[in-house]
């Protein structure tokens, strides 16, 4: 923990994964392993072409606005940014200019963290741009991929009002999630829709530090570790006396090294000559089409929790834990649409399945273990057909083998005993081996009593119902 006051400030840029076209061309919005796929003469910044701007991705800008308790503008507008850059062949950007009529301002969203306990977040501006193309620099050359020019970004920026990596990372969090419920975005990191520049500045007052930028941290957790690592740099040069080494600075994250690298002293903001984009005319926001936004605005993450503990006692832990992500809520949602018991289902998708995916670096929805065939496995337990031992032994069979569970069942024979007379036959048969051992526990040695019991189920592989086995084992032991 610092000594010093920290301040943090974050600027959150996601892709609008959901529409069909670009932001300002018709080209497909989609991802693709191809470069160079999905591409308009407009993306390219070739001459004579003109932008036309996608309806819905103003929608989805303005949805995400007001759930931010943002104000939203009376006439939606564009603006240019004008720098040059290979990653932007027109050599401007389309965007809008905060602190000017962007698709949201002033607003704020109060986060809770794992403990229960909750912070605010003001929210500066989210604003809607298209993205550039990606660059990919090699050993002595870069490549481009156009594909991702004209993609509608959403830039989310906070005030400084974070104080704390753990806190930065859970509103980062809730805020990814909050895009996957809306429909917004798939917020997949691994894909790069989702990237973050972070500001950290560290005094010994309220009053704010020299801020320091961390460029395009491409995931939560190089996000936390970037905080870590400024947090440190910046009080060990404070700590020596050496306040003037602490500069305005823009730095990018190194994860390698695990350290945050100086890229270009940052004394006064870049001006990038904006002026109002030309080709694209102002029109109103009208009331009506706000009101038809907010009321589209689905069930968000914090509502399903509070359902999860209301309507199903979940644990606060659990619950927050389903609702991080939606593809988790929806397969735990499909579980309970099969009869599964809430608890039950949480303690299994919480525990073995979230360690198996994170493991692996899988999504939930690449996993072969279905809701339909997870049922299989827990109501096969619950119906007394295999222990909670023989449960888990055949999740794991399952997903090494990718074949169906019940199969898996019938060719390695994991069934349980819980036939009596099967019971007693072995009851018997361990308790005529062990005459001593009977006399030890009619003497008042009654650890003898799990003795009998590990004997039946090293006998039967673990495969006779442990309940059963008590039941039959203490009437046989009460006739001798």
């Amino acid at each position: 923990m610092s000594k010093y006051n920290v301040t943090i400030g974050l600027e959150m840029h996601c892709e609008v994964s959901e529409t069909k076209s670009k932001v300002f061309s018709s080209a497909k919005n989609g991802y693709s392993d191809t470069p160079n796929t999905f591409v308009r003469p407009l993306d390219m910044g070739f001459p004579g072409t003109l932008p036309v701007v996608n309806k819905e991705a103003v929608r989805m800008s303005l949805m995400m606005s007001e759930i931010l308790n943002c104000r939203q503008p009376e006439y939606m507008y564009f603006e240019r940014k004008n720098y040059y850059y290979p990653d932007m062949p027109k050599n401007y950007q389309i965007t809008q200019n905060p602190p000017e009529d962007c698709v949201g301002m002033g607003g704020y969203i109060d986060i809770i963290r794992d403990d229960g306990s909750s912070f605010r977040v003001d929210i500066d501006n989210i604003h809607l741009e298209e993205d550039a193309a990606r660059m990919t620099h090699l050993y002595d050359t870069s490549v481009i991929d156009y594909n991702r020019a004209g993609v509608p970004l959403l830039e989310l920026v906070t005030g400084p009002c974070i104080h704390s990596s753990d806190d930065a990372v859970s509103f980062l969090e809730y805020i990814r999630a909050i895009y996957q419920y809306c429909g917004i975005s798939e917020a997949d990191s691994k894909k790069g829709q989702i990237r973050c520049d972070v500001n950290v500045s560290i005094s010994e007052d309220d009053t704010l530090g020299t801020k320091v930028e961390v460029k395009n941290v491409n995931s939560f957790s190089g996000v936390h570790d970037a905080i870590q690592y400024e947090i440190r740099r910046q009080s060990e040069l404070k700590d020596a006396g050496r306040y003037d080494e602490v500069e305005q600075e823009t730095r990018r994250w190194d994860e390698e090294s695990g350290t945050t690298i100086h890229m270009r002293s940052k004394v006064d903001a870049i001006d990038y000559k904006y002026f109002v984009e030309p080709n694209i005319p102002k029109y109103k926001i009208s009331k009506e089409w706000l009101e038809e936004i907010h009321k589209s605005i689905p069930e968000l993450p914090y509502e399903r929790k509070d359902k999860y503990m209301s309507t199903y006692g979940l644990s606060d832990y659990d619950a927050g834990i389903l609702i991080k992500d939606i593809n988790i809520a929806e397969y735990f949602e499909k579980c309970l649409s099969l009869g599964v018991d809430a608890k039950t289902a949480a303690n299994w998708i919480t525990g073995n399945i979230l360690g198996y995916i994170y493991k692996n670096e899988i999504s939930i929805n690449d996993l072969f273990i279905t809701p339909e065939r997870l049922n299989i496995i827990l109501s096969s337990m619950k119906e007394g057909k295999i222990s909670s031992k023989q449960a888990k032994e055949l999740f794991f069979l399952t997903l090494e083998r990718e074949e169906e569970p019940d199969h898996i069942m019938k060719v390695e024979g994991i069934e349980q005993i819980s036939d009596d007379g099967a019971i007693t036959t072995v009851i018997t048969e361990v308790l005529e081996e062990n005459k001593k051992q009977i006399e030890e526990y009619k003497n008042g040695k009654t650890n003898m009593f799990d003795y009998f019991v590990g004997q039946v189920m090293k006998r039967t592989r673990g495969q006779a119902n442990p309940v059963k086995v008590k039941e039959v084992l203490t009437d046989e032991l009460s006739k001798r």
